[in-house]
């Protein structure tokens, strides 16, 4: 899968990635939401999902969810955050999962790409 990662945390998106690449999956890393877009619309070939963080500066993750149905993409979105996330899921129906970073996150994001 042709995957794109979405943390102002370095490290955290670095690691994301390794998780996924290690699987075969290509990962491109970007910043923030708004870099996202722009990389999402400037994208040749297209992204198989969005892997994205929840606090971020300039557009969170609930945003960018909100701003990529507004360009019309039905791309698969993972929310990552280490804040208890089961009330976002009946106001974000659009969120395809989820996650927790914690000690559990690797298994469950392989097990989450793989269900895509």
């Amino acid at each position: 899968m042709h995957i794109l990662i979405v943390d102002d945390d370095t490290l955290t998106g670095e690691l994301t990635a390794a998780i996924l690449e290690q699987a075969g999956h290509h990962c491109e890393i970007v910043a923030h939401g708004l870099a996202a877009l722009e990389r999402l619309e400037a994208a040749t070939s297209p992204f198989d999902c969005v892997i994205s963080d929840l606090h971020m500066p300039l557009l969170d993750g609930l945003e960018l969810e909100g701003e990529i149905r507004q360009l019309g993409l039905s791309i698969p979105f993972i929310l990552l955050s280490g804040d208890d996330l089961r009330a976002t899921s009946d106001q974000h129906p659009g969120i395809s999962a989820h996650l927790c970073k914690d000690e559990t996150l690797e298994e469950a994001l392989l097990q989450t790409v793989a269900r895509l």
